[in-house]
């Protein structure tokens, strides 16, 4: 019934204009004294035949309404498919169309161009600037005084920075690198815990690793790249606290005793390049790791939420259900 009424709509004129012929024609006749049966068995014909006619090019003009319904939402859609033009004016906006489909396409082909050379060449700049960050950490290994164990903790954060970047530019290709299997939570805790334990005896915080006994369907690296983060903040902001790393069920949480999130500022953390009340009085801070970590955690099938209260500390809570993965 809509089809209906839109195809009465679209016509109206027409419809208006052949009522006022057929007053035209019917007072003419009148006036020629024309016999009413005569009069009658025209109109009658010029009826059927009108009707036939808009029968048809209501079938004709359904079709195409109905194909182009078909085509909206469709992410393959491409204009060779729109149906036969019913008119000059129909042509003349389909070929529009195409014309702005192409300009479309052009534009779309030069920002997808400019945004793999930017990818490369921070790509390559990442992979770089890690030869001498490596040779300066070899050239400090020796220097045990509190200056040189100072410099290895600034260049141990650099390092992380690096790494930062290259997981965010990977995170954002088109291609990856996952490699979905159980493993071992306590194994992946472990490695993360190591690897930031100079950060945690410089900042003098104390930390609390319960086995979890869990083995979790996950990518190893990119799980353990987001446990890193969250002791990476954790460590930042409960200098002298403690950090608590625990399972209950299927949850990882990670517990410090630091400064704590403002109320105002909990739901936004996980957004890219939101920082803050802690953001802004740390300058360091890009907004850029919580972020991280909510993507990888959303395509890795596990969720990530924050509890958090001003001068008690904040506890990050990592579901690791067994994930429905989407693929990409």
């Amino acid at each position: 019934m809509r089809r209906v009424r839109g195809f009465v709509r679209e016509r109206i004129w027409a419809v208006a204009l052949l009522a006022i012929c057929a007053v035209i024609f019917a007072v003419v006749l009148y006036l020629y004294r024309m016999p009413v049966e005569a009069v009658g068995y025209a109109a009658a014909l010029c009826a059927s035949v009108l009707l036939l006619w808009a029968v048809i090019r209501f079938i004709l003009w359904r079709r195409r309404v109905i194909r182009l319904e078909e085509m909206q939402g469709r992410a393959a859609l491409t204009l060779d498919q729109l149906p036969e033009p019913e008119g000059l004016e129909t042509e003349a906006y389909q070929e529009l169309l195409r014309e702005l489909d192409e300009l479309r396409r052009q534009v779309s082909s030069d920002a997808d161009a400019r945004a793999r050379e930017t990818v490369d060449y921070y790509t390559m700049w990442v992979h770089q600037i890690k030869t001498p960050i490596a040779a300066m950490g070899l050239l400090l290994q020796g220097d045990d005084t509190e200056r040189g164990r100072e410099l290895r903790s600034e260049l141990f954060r650099i390092e992380q920075y690096v790494e930062l970047v290259l997981s965010y530019l990977r995170l954002g290709s088109d291609a990856s690198d996952y490699v979905i299997r159980e493993y071992e939570l306590d194994t992946i805790l472990r490695q993360a815990v190591r690897k930031y334990a100079p950060l945690f005896i410089r900042g003098k915080v104390s930390l609390e690793l319960s086995p979890t006994g869990l083995r979790v369907l996950t990518d190893e690296k990119w799980l353990q790249l987001v446990v890193e983060q969250v002791l990476s903040n954790a460590v930042k902001y409960a200098p002298g606290g403690q950090v608590r790393i625990y399972a209950r069920d299927t949850r990882l949480i990670v517990e410090d005793t630091g400064v704590g999130i403002a109320r105002e500022d909990l739901p936004r953390i996980f957004e890219r390049g939101f920082t803050g009340c802690n953001g802004r009085m740390d300058k360091r801070a890009t907004g850029i790791g919580l972020y991280l970590c909510r993507e990888i955690c959303r395509r890795l099938g596990h969720t990530i939420t924050a509890e958090s209260e001003v001068g008690r500390g904040t506890r990050i809570i990592i579901g690791l259900d067994r994930p429905i993965l989407e693929v990409e």
